[in-house]
């Protein structure tokens, strides 16, 4: 595997060094992610961009947000962003009965955050062709056309950051060890 730089503010590119600043401010620490993301300034931009833009201007509540970064995160079975958005959840006092099922792939605690997970995955499978059928589902839980939209800007948050961490093997930050993950397998007995 292509060995990735981690990052700091003073081995950055000069582009990524205010990035970083922001993310020091935001987090008390640069995460491993950001560190990584850094050798591509635009990259690093892009994502910090998105999460803002998703976790501050759509409609969903916090747990909703939760749903869908972390039903990405799993069917991506991101090592790194598991660990780290269940650290999130914590901070942002999600019930741990939807972070367990969303980490085991169990049933979530409302049929309406199961229809969101449900077309999230069908979004992320599908590549975001999805059918009829579940667009109706969606909305038949009480979602909107806005929210189906919604869902696009948090896949495209989570490709990118799932997509880093698998090709650079971003160590997961201290803080986040304890929440360390791996996909179960269905076929293990």
């Amino acid at each position: 595997m292509t060995d990735f730089t981690i990052h700091t503010a003073e081995t950055a590119p000069e582009e990524s060094r205010p990035l970083l600043e922001t993310s020091q401010k935001t987090f008390g620490r640069i995460p491993g992610l950001h560190a990584v993301m850094a050798e591509a300034p635009a990259l690093l931009e892009g994502y910090q961009q998105l999460h803002k833009l998703f976790a501050e201007k759509t409609s969903f509540d916090k747990d909703e947000l939760t749903v869908v970064w972390q039903s990405v995160n799993v069917e991506h079975e991101c090592h790194y962003c598991v660990p780290a958005h269940t650290g999130i959840a914590k901070m942002m006092k999600v019930d741990d009965a939807i972070t367990n099922a969303l980490r085991d792939e169990t049933p979530l605690p409302n049929d309406r955050l199961e229809a969101l997970r449900s077309f999230t995955l069908a979004a992320v499978r599908d590549r975001g062709n999805v059918d009829a059928a579940a667009v109706d589902a969606f909305l038949a839980a009480g979602f909107t056309k806005r929210q189906v939209l919604e869902v696009i800007l948090g896949v495209s948050q989570k490709v990118m950051s799932n997509y880093t961490n698998h090709l650079a093997e971003t160590p997961v930050d201290e803080p986040m060890k304890a929440f360390a993950w791996e996909k179960a397998r269905k076929d293990a007995a």
